[in-house]
């Protein structure tokens, strides 16, 4: 499964899905075969190269490629949710054009295959919002979303039309506890474990029954490697696969971390990124991937709650 002649890039690899997927594909494939690269140091993968990258100079990306040999790229640099509405042509810019930098280079060759991660931003206001299909209406509210779902038709166009081997993953949130969140929407489920053990209380950006869907960092990192590793005719879908993990909502959340932390209490303060939750889906479908390539989740909302509150403690 694992080839130790493979040589990965991980680009964004401070940000927080990057760390913990730098640690787990360097368990597989050896620190020094997986090189992180960011725009700033990260101290938490010191036994890994590292290479000081602007996704957006791509005759930088291009050296690196060459110098280590580079075969499979993850590129995770973007502007999340929240911060893309902060800064929206930056963030089209850096989401699009750091794309288009890394999938040229695997039309022509330098690379052999391509991870991109999507999103469940890239639903909007009329997509279905129960179990929402693989397939179904996208109209996006936010630059990222905006972003993502033109990214989920270039990928697809670059495989038909040059057959690189791009895959990808349409993130739920995420919670982890290894790294800070980066500015998403769905950031107040990881926030909430920090402050319930800090002060035991929180004040929530989101009002208390917005569901959406989650999922626990370490599906997350498993599902990325996996989909990696999947024979080529089994990806059946270019765009990107719907990931579903847990859905719930704030005070569920809470009411979850009440049974670990009796006196907890949670406040809502709705702001600007309550419009943004409120156009996404409230739970999803992942029948795709699990037909596609036998995806299953590990975590429901128990064993996430107990699982962070345990090593965040």
């Amino acid at each position: 499964m694992y080839n130790k002649e493979d040589k990965i890039l991980i680009i964004g690899a401070g940000g927080q899905i990057g760390i913990e997927l730098t640690q787990e594909l360097s368990v597989h494939y050896g620190s020094s075969n997986v090189i992180a690269a960011d725009i700033k140091p990260i101290p938490a993968l010191e036994l890994n190269p590292f290479e000081k990258l602007d996704i957006l100079d791509k005759d930088a990306l291009l050296n690196v490629v060459k110098k280590h040999q580079i075969s499979h790229v993850y590129l995770l640099a973007a502007l999340l949710s929240a911060t893309g509405e902060q800064n929206p042509m930056f963030a089209w810019k850096l989401n699009m054009e750091g794309l288009f930098n890394v999938l040229d280079l695997a039309k022509e060759k330098h690379i052999s295959k391509v991870y991109w991660p999507s999103s469940i931003a890239v639903f909007g206001p009329t997509t279905p919002k129960i179990n929402t299909p693989q397939y179904t209406i996208m109209e996006p509210s936010t630059v990222y979303g905006i972003s993502k779902q033109a990214g989920e038709r270039w990928c697809e166009w670059y495989f038909n039309k040059f057959k690189v081997d791009v895959r990808s993953l349409r993130y739920p949130g995420l919670i982890g506890w290894k790294s800070a969140p980066g500015g998403g929407t769905t950031d107040y489920a990881v926030h909430i474990f920090h402050e319930a053990i800090k002060h035991k209380k929180y004040e929530c950006f989101l009002s208390a029954d917005t569901a959406l869907p989650m999922m626990h960092m370490e599906d997350a990192i498993r599902a990325t490697v996996e989909i990696m590793h999947v024979p080529s005719d089994q990806i059946k879908i270019r765009g990107s696969y719907n990931l579903a993990g847990i859905s719930f909502t704030p005070s569920e959340i809470a009411e979850e971390i009440r049974k670990h932390i009796p006196d907890f209490q949670i406040s809502y303060n709705p702001d600007f990124r309550q419009g943004i939750a409120d156009s996404w889906p409230k739970s999803i479908s992942e029948d795709a991937a699990r037909n596609d390539w036998g995806w299953s989740a590990k975590y429901n909302l128990s064993s996430l709650v107990q699982n962070m509150l345990e090593n965040l403690a």
